[in-house]
């Protein structure tokens, strides 16, 4: 995986990250006024982390699994189609993806746990993951 370098639209995939979590906090909030949903599935996406016991392919595939839009996306058609209370479980998903794009956190590549589509994280690299403005 290369990850993407160009400054314009690393800051554009951030804002669509920043723009998928108020989707999904509006969807949520639209549907409930409470906390309890988020409280409960907030990090649950990152759960997937565990697949690194595994080994770096399996974890990388289950983290990329959890974290893209395609899976909270028919979370959220099955919930309109048969239970509706799979929405709010659908918007926290979406909110938690959206927020891991818009602070930097992109797809994990197979080969390096900090290499991802939006570049390198890590400690040292935390200078490099910010857009110049």
């Amino acid at each position: 995986m290369t990850p993407i370098t160009e400054r314009p639209i690393l800051a554009l995939l951030r804002l669509e990250g920043a723009a998928a979590f108020a989707a999904g906090l509006a969807g949520y909030f639209s549907l409930t006024d409470s906390w309890m949903t988020i409280a409960l599935f907030a990090l649950a996406p990152d759960l997937a982390l565990i697949g690194y016991a595994f080994g770096p392919k399996v974890g990388a595939r289950l983290y990329n699994l959890a974290h893209t839009y395609v899976a909270p996306a028919l979370l959220a058609a099955i919930g309109l189609w048969a239970l509706p209370a799979l929405l709010l479980i659908a918007c926290v998903w979406l909110a938690h993806i959206g927020i891991d794009r818009a602070l930097g956190f992109g797809l994990k590549s197979e080969t390096a746990f900090g290499l991802t589509h939006l570049g390198r994280i890590g400690r040292t690299n935390w200078a490099n993951r910010l857009p110049d403005a």
